[in-house]
């Protein structure tokens, strides 16, 4: 595997890939890489000849009060693992790499409505440090095929409307939440949680499954359903930014709706989890 955290020595290798014809996939992370990140690679591998991974905590994306410098950076274990897994390339540039001007000026992207809901009402800008940091890096690599989690389901929603609205000729495939076996979503925020929020935390996803027995029972009002699981998480110790049941476009849901999906984002102490639930009726 190739590491660098060099465009120049990027672009070279990719340039020998493109002119091969090879199909080239993309897996951007932040690093502190657990069995979630590694499935996306195992897939993106399935889906090119070759896979580029990226590491990078991308300072756009958090909000002044958030935990850009408590991230937890692990480059050494996470190349080790990218290994392992049968990534070509691991892209690890600084912060002076992607952003060469001051980040006040910088050209953004910005996917407007979609980016502006649920995660994107609770942190103002988040969505638009995503879009960027993604356009620069789909610029970079120009793959064929770019993995995310499903996990962050409004981001995906954002990257795949900002590929369609400007044109790339990029697949984005989606794979599903990867979760430890008591149910909680993988996260690499999760190592910040204690021992008493870690035996809690796997109740946001009981949540989300107690919702959706009640949908499947033939529920529909939701607004009760959203405030109920509300309440059962702030009993329980949670701050709950919110609990929305939404249309698989995240759209308001209607009560004739076949398909939804169930998202949610709250805070034990300082870390913040979320999670989503897709069901079909």
């Amino acid at each position: 595997m190739i590491r660098t955290d060099s465009i120049e020595t990027l672009r070279r290798t990719l340039a020998q890939w493109h002119a091969e014809g090879a199909c080239i996939a993309f897996v951007p992370t932040m690093g502190n890489l657990h069995a979630g990140h590694l499935r996306l690679v195992e897939t993106a591998r399935t889906q090119a000849d070759r896979t580029v991974a990226s590491i990078f905590v991308n300072p756009l994306q958090f909000g002044p009060d958030e935990d850009f410098a408590r991230y937890p950076r692990t480059p050494e274990a996470d190349c080790a693992a990218l290994e392992d897994a049968g990534a070509d390339v691991a892209f690890l540039p600084s912060v002076e790499t992607m952003y060469p001007r001051p980040l006040v000026t910088l050209t953004r992207v910005s996917v407007p409505v979609l980016g502006d809901m649920l995660e994107g009402a609770h942190r103002p800008g988040h969505f638009d440090g995503v879009t960027t940091v993604v356009a620069r890096l789909f610029n970079l690599v120009q793959p064929h095929v770019a993995v995310f989690g499903e996990k962050d389901y409004q981001q995906l929603a954002v990257i795949r409307r900002m590929v369609a609205d400007l044109g790339w000729p990029i697949a984005v495939v989606g794979v599903p939440t990867v979760r430890e076996s008591d149910g909680l979503a993988m996260s690499s925020r999760n190592r910040h949680l204690t021992a008493t929020q870690r035996a809690l935390a796997p109740l946001l996803a009981q949540t989300l499954n107690d919702v959706a027995d009640q949908l499947r029972a033939g529920e529909r009002d939701f607004e009760t359903l959203e405030r109920a699981a509300e309440y059962v998480l702030r009993t329980e110790g949670f701050h709950t930014d919110y609990v929305s049941i939404r249309r698989p476009d995240l759209q308001p849901a209607a009560a004739g709706d076949a398909h939804l999906v169930i998202l949610a984002a709250v805070r034990l102490g300082v870390t913040r989890l979320i999670d989503n639930l897709r069901i079909s009726l």
